[in-house]
């Protein structure tokens, strides 16, 4: 007890003998909600790679216009005004878009991730200017200049929106047709074991036959080619549907099951909420791949007995030797299909939004 009593005290007076100049010095801390500041991002200076790729697009643009305008003396007047306003649009716009970006964030964030894409794009059309109006590398009429392919869009333009239109009715209808048909048909084999013995094999016969190769007869069949040419969209949207949805639904997790039907639940609830949900990941594949091979069956059945859309105006124009306008329609397909791809990509992102992060494709 006195030997404990001594260390306390020995312990006290050099506890109250140590100088506070002694403590180690705290580094200060920056307060967490000052980390994200906008001001400090706003005088943090831009880095040099991103300065480059902000700066490619008006860069770009510039160089185009002038290798246009040295490129095509020889070009038609209105191909030339088309072109050189078409041009000088985007060389201003980018500009526009670069002073206004110190004050939107988010408009900070897009010009980062897209003017890189649109420097690439303008370059690749300066390119192809310099091979067909400059060098004359490739021959006419097949390969006309970016110029005549934007006065060919500019010309036709009510043409090619009927067309665009009558493709999209045609098209959203054989989808919605073929995606119904083979929620259907995928559900019922992923589920039911005798449905799964007889569909698999009509499944594996028929599925893998492209539905191009059904116009000959759908031709004969149907009573119209419109009705024909959906039909045979919808048999390209069935088949990858039905696939991808039975797959989905027959490779749910038996615990899920279990459980599910421990707490009482029937049939009709074990397929509606809790086998389809889990499959939903694998039907959103089967989505993207009808609706890739959906673009392929439109453009084709087009070409045969339909009298209006994009595939139709193709082989009219082919016909005509109006390559012009063959681009031209190439050119509205390419936007027309990547903006349903696009959309059924944000479809995809907000059932499937509990996915975040899981999810790569």
């Amino acid at each position: 007890m006195l030997h404990q009593g001594e260390d306390s005290r020995r312990g006290a007076e050099v506890t109250s003998a140590s100088p506070a100049t002694e403590r180690p010095a705290q580094t200060p801390v920056a307060a967490p909600w000052k980390a994200g500041f906008a001001g400090d991002a706003a005088i943090t200076p831009l880095p040099t790679a991103s300065l480059r790729g902000l700066l490619a697009l008006p860069v770009a643009a510039l160089i185009a216009l002038v290798v246009h305008l040295s490129a095509s003396t020889k070009e038609p007047p209105a191909e030339v005004h088309s072109y050189t306003l078409f041009l000088s649009v985007i060389l201003g716009a980018s500009v526009v878009l670069l002073l206004a970006r110190p004050v939107w964030s988010r408009l900070r964030r897009w010009t980062r991730d897209i003017f890189p894409i649109f420097a690439a794009a303008v370059s690749l059309l300066c390119v192809w200017e310099v091979i067909t109006s400059g060098l004359r590398l490739l021959p006419l009429p097949y390969f006309p200049s970016p110029a005549g392919v934007l006065q060919s869009l500019i010309n036709d333009r009510a043409l090619l929106f009927d067309s665009t239109w009558h493709s999209l009715i045609l098209l959203l209808g054989g989808y919605a047709l073929g995606v119904v048909a083979g929620l259907i048909s995928g559900i019922c084999i992923g589920w039911s074991s005798p449905i799964r013995y007889w569909g698999m094999p009509v499944l594996k016969v028929v599925g893998p036959i492209p539905a191009t190769a059904w116009i000959p007869l759908a031709m004969v069949v149907s009573p119209s080619a419109l009705f024909s040419a959906a039909a045979l969209i919808a048999l390209a949207v069935w088949f990858p549907v039905t696939m991808l949805t039975a797959s989905g639904i027959s490779n749910t997790r038996a615990s899920y099951l279990d459980v599910a039907r421990t707490l009482g639940a029937g049939r009709s609830y074990l397929i509606f909420r809790v086998a389809i949900p889990a499959a939903i990941p694998s039907i959103f594949i089967g989505l993207f791949m009808g609706l890739g091979a959906s673009f392929l069956t439109l453009v084709v059945a087009e070409t045969v007995g339909v009298k209006s859309g994009l595939g139709w105006y193709v082989s009219w124009a082919q016909g005509w030797a109006e390559y012009g306008k063959v681009f031209a329609a190439l050119v509205i397909m390419a936007a027309f299909f990547s903006t349903i791809m696009t959309l059924l990509f944000k479809v995809r992102d907000r059932v499937l939004v509990w996915q975040k992060g899981v999810i790569k494709w």
